[in-house]
């Protein structure tokens, strides 16, 4: 009960935050997320009602799932082409600079190596989520974006991998270099056959059902957002990566989609907009929690802060050696190597959820409160200055995106004229002046022209007025709705051939239109 509790504070606020931060469109909505969080622990009330920070239940039931679908989103060819610059990124790199940055914090800070490895392979992680929020409303070179998402897919497994050796290391004193190589390859490697093997098995059943007469909607969605959990903890329960077999499975599913989605429309449309609809809600929720937990680190360790500055030059020095690894890997190995590409890459090495996460696993393998206490507020510095830092950066040195500024007030433009359109084409037509009435009440609830006044009397008049209810439900109102829908179709298609408007743009109404038929005609959408 006290998770369920706990689960719905955390997503009312998720719900709050974003309304909020559509109202004010030039701030980031991760960085509405994480002040929605700070202030949900500042508050007793809400605070009292959020349990404690757990790092598996956010690994299995937050994480897994958001990498399942970014994986979704990523073609498995792309992974194939890409497969030298993952391993150098996701492997060598992270690898690299978390043991001589260790070293360097073992020299500077008179740490003990396992520890100072400890606090590098925890901010070894990416976060392609957290990147995505620096640079909004800017641009950026899409090869190095696209290397920095696909850094972020799998070097999560290196920095759990090189953790696992810090805690052995910690615990018997010996390094076992050998035996961690072995144990990276059995768990990198056992993830991808785990999550490989496991996503056919379901992609065959799923598509069998699909493909036969017994094939039920709800279950085969229910069996799809299942899968990520399944497979995840199926691969921890026998040892291996349940992040690797979870964005594993997201890749093949990616083929799977393009080739099937017509195989069943209704089923492939729920499906796309429930995995949109938890991208959003799973994403808001990572953040809302990140400042949370952010607020509770800092009022839980404020005495550690103030008998002690270590932890943040040690903070500082972490994230100072990442960025300059990162920088001197750019200069050798990103897009053109130039000094600018390997800046972006190096900034672009945002921290966040699986940094978090790892960071709370620390406690559970017998690491001191002391120690641990310290290691919260490295990792809440490394995290801290990983967004803020690029945040302020780009919005220096790289360009606006005008297209994704402009967007919004083009849409609007367009949407108003192409429902003038639709309404003139009613007002030709020869219908009764009720029927009339209902049908450009909708055209005009295409583009919110109907005042709240206007909603409440047709929603009285469905009420209780009975030749409304007939007009709405009678086949001259349908038979309007779909000519004024091919008037504005027409005329969306006139601007696109003419190359007058973003072709992005008219497919975005285009869809919507299309979306709107359905209400009219799909007997199984039909509101009345």
């Amino acid at each position: 009960m006290s998770l369920l509790l706990s689960s719905f504070v955390i997503l009312i606020a998720v719900a709050a935050s974003d309304i909020i931060a559509k109202s004010v469109p030039h701030i980031s909505s991760t960085y509405i997320n994480l002040l929605m969080g700070i202030v949900l622990g500042l508050i007793p009330f809400t605070n009292h009602l959020v349990l404690d920070f757990n790092d598996e239940i956010f690994m299995a039931f937050i994480i897994a799932p958001l990498l399942f679908f970014e994986g979704q989103s990523t073609p498995a060819l792309l992974i194939k082409r890409k497969i030298k610059s993952i391993l150098g990124t996701a492997v060598g790199l992270a690898a690299v600079s978390a043991i001589v940055i260790a070293l360097v914090v073992h020299q500077v800070f008179a740490l003990a190596i396992p520890v100072a490895l400890m606090i590098t392979a925890i901010s070894t992680p990416t976060d392609a989520t957290a990147f995505d929020s620096v640079i909004e409303g800017r641009t950026i070179d899409e090869r190095i974006k696209k290397s920095l998402k696909l850094e972020s897919l799998f070097n999560d497994a290196t920095g759990i991998i090189l953790l696992q050796a810090a805690f052995l290391w910690l615990q018997t004193g010996q390094v076992a270099f050998g035996k961690n190589v072995l144990s990276f390859f059995y768990s990198a490697g056992g993830g991808i056959i785990v999550g490989a093997i496991l996503s056919l098995i379901v992609m065959a059943f799923r598509q069998f059902l699909v493909r036969s007469s017994v094939n039920v909607i709800s279950s085969q969605t229910l069996i799809y957002l299942l899968t990520p959990f399944c497979i995840y903890f199926i691969a921890e329960g026998i040892g291996v990566s349940g992040i690797i077999a979870v964005v594993t499975a997201g890749l093949i599913h990616n083929s799977e989609t393009t080739r099937s989605r017509f195989s069943s429309p209704r089923q492939m449309h729920l499906g796309l907009e429930l995995v949109n609809f938890a991208n959003n809600v799973l994403n808001s929720f990572v953040f809302v929690v990140l400042g949370l937990s952010l607020e509770r680190i800092v009022m839980e360790q404020r005495q550690s802060m103030e008998n002690s500055m270590r932890w943040l030059g040690i903070g500082v020095l972490v994230y100072v050696g990442l960025l300059a690894a990162r920088y001197v890997y750019g200069r050798f190995f990103i897009t053109d190597r130039t000094n600018r590409s390997a800046c972006l890459f190096a900034l672009g090495g945002v921290h966040g959820t699986v940094t978090l996460a790892m960071t709370f696993s620390v406690l559970s393998n017998g690491v001191s409160q002391a120690l641990f206490n310290e290691v919260v507020l490295i990792e809440t510095v490394v995290i801290i200055l990983s967004m803020l830092v690029p945040t302020l950066i780009f919005k220096a040195i790289l360009p606006i995106d005008a297209d994704a500024f402009n967007k919004s007030d083009q849409l609007k433009i367009l949407r108003n004229e192409m429902v003038i359109v639709g309404i003139q084409h009613v007002k030709t037509m020869n219908l009764s002046e009720k029927v009339c009435e209902v049908v450009i009440y909708d055209l005009r609830d295409q583009v919110q022209k109907n005042t709240m006044k206007a909603f409440f009397r047709q929603w009285q008049s469905v009420t209780t007025d009975k030749a409304t209810l007939t007009s709405i439900q009678s086949v001259d109102q349908r038979r309007a709705l779909m000519q004024a829908f091919d008037a504005e179709r027409a005329f969306l298609y006139d601007l696109a051939k003419n190359h007058m408007v973003n072709s992005e743009y008219i497919y975005d109404i285009f869809s919507e239109i299309l979306l709107s038929e359905s209400l009219v005609l799909d007997p199984q959408n039909q509101v009345i």
